[in-house]
């Protein structure tokens, strides 16, 4: 790494630019204005960028309270002027990679961000991408635009790197701090450069590996998830036949997890949601057919843990005939609507499509979640249903889609309302009208 780089790391004088201040975008800020950085934050949100600047957060990981001791020190400010990345010695740029309807990867919000840091490049800036993506995005997607655009040439004139963002929403053990990273530069000292940025607001040395390409840590993201996708439907699938086998998967998979080697839990549910492992199959899926290669390992995972939602509504349906109930009428409380426990994002929420499946079969549907306050299911907006003893008695069946340790189970499979639970929240629980996936 270039000595002066180094030195103006160690010294805190690298002006740090955040392109999209999400999930993503605003931990990273945060946490480069926390270890004495000036950090420019850009966003196309407005009154977003404005409700920063006042010291509030719209992301659980990061309290309003560090927003607003950014602020005050002068380490953060965020805008919605592109032009101001002009200011920048390094830009990172941290925006949604969604596909459409056809599964065929969305870089439109890449491809905007890539040129606005490119309107405001200038010679020495390092850029790292860092939105999840396919094989080949750093060097045949985001490099061509900046070159073209700025007329600078990607490691003579600049530097470019891509490095995966590894936030995992709710998660308070592993964060920007501790988190190990991989990085591939389109030159070695672009990638020396990256490291270096990366280390700087890490607890020890050492947590960022550089691979050889770009593509190499493309490639290293899309691996991670989908290696948890695979085996989230491995055990989804094994779900399914052990209940008409009469077995206890949850038992099992305790008890394989004995194993000290060769062997990680995982556990089966609604299906997988949130920004990463419903989409990131799906690039590399996309992208090994301009190799007239069919991944249909991936392809079959993915088509597995989406159908998890019908087949939960089909449990569900069964639970209640059992019981001398329909589901058409049925008065439903589903407890989760985020994609994961302890988040308030909705994208690709499996508790969301497992409403919508039970909408259109006529079930009267309501929700819990202490994090999602409203949603829309079709054309109404509901609003959350807070669990107390008065509320359950409302409803005919109760359904945990959502694994929130804030669930006061003992109180839901004590009210005596029929309980479908999708996520092992009752294990311990043998009363009978509780039915586990």
């Amino acid at each position: 790494m270039d000595s002066t780089f180094a030195a103006r790391l160690a010294d805190r004088d690298l002006v740090v630019g955040v392109v999209g201040l999400g999930y993503v975008g605003l931990p990273l800020a945060i946490a480069y204005a926390e270890a004495g950085f000036r950090v420019l934050g850009y966003d196309v949100n407005a009154e977003r960028v404005a409700a920063l600047n006042m010291g509030a957060s719209h992301i659980e990981d990061v309290a309003a309270e560090r927003v607003a001791a950014a602020v005050a020190a002068d380490t953060f400010l965020a805008v919605d002027d592109p032009a101001r990345l002009s200011e920048a010695d390094a830009v990172f740029i941290c925006v949604p990679t969604p596909f459409d309807s056809a599964k065929t990867p969305d870089l439109s919000y890449v491809r905007g961000a890539t040129e606005q840091v490119a309107r405001a490049l200038r010679p020495g800036m390092l850029v790292v991408l860092q939105s999840t993506t396919f094989p080949g995005t750093t060097t045949e997607v985001v490099q061509p635009l900046l070159e073209e655009i700025s007329g600078l040439r990607a490691g003579e004139d600049f530097h470019l790197a891509f490095s995966p963002e590894r936030v995992d929403p709710g998660n308070t053990r592993w964060t920007v701090r501790n988190t190990p990273k991989v990085v591939g530069g389109v030159t070695q000292e672009g990638a020396e450069r990256a490291q270096g940025l990366l280390e700087s607001v890490m607890d020890e040395p050492g947590l960022v590996r550089i691979l050889s390409t770009p593509a190499a840590a493309e490639m290293a993201k899309l691996l991670e998830n989908t290696y948890r996708a695979v085996n989230i439907a491995l055990v989804n699938e094994l779900a399914m036949l052990a209940h008409e086998m009469g077995i206890d998967l949850w038992e099992v998979i305790d008890g394989a997890a004995t194993k000290p080697f060769g062997f990680q839990p995982f556990y089966p549910g609604i299906g997988p949601g949130g920004h990463c492992i419903p989409v990131d199959p799906y690039y590399l899926s996309w992208r090994a057919r301009e190799f007239d290669f069919q991944t249909k390992f991936i392809e079959l995972a993915a088509d597995t843990n989406l159908r998890m939602a019908s087949y939960v509504r089909e449990r569900i349906q069964t639970f209640l005939n059992h019981r001398g109930k329909t589901l058409r009428g049925a008065k439903v409380l589903v407890c989760g609507a985020a994609f994961k426990a302890g988040v308030r994002d909705v994208r690709n929420s499996r508790a969301l499509r497992l409403m919508e499946l039970l909408d259109d079969l006529g079930a009267e549907v309501a929700f819990a979640d202490p994090q999602v306050p409203s949603l829309r299911l079709g054309d109404r907006e509901l609003k959350a249903t807070t669990v107390t003893e008065e509320s359950l008695r409302r409803f005919d069946l109760v359904v945990i889609a959502v694994a929130h340790r804030e669930w006061p189970v003992d109180l839901i499979v004590g009210s005596g309302v029929p309980v479908f639970d999708a996520v092992n929240a009752t294990r311990g629980h043998t009363a009978a009208h509780v039915e586990r996936l």
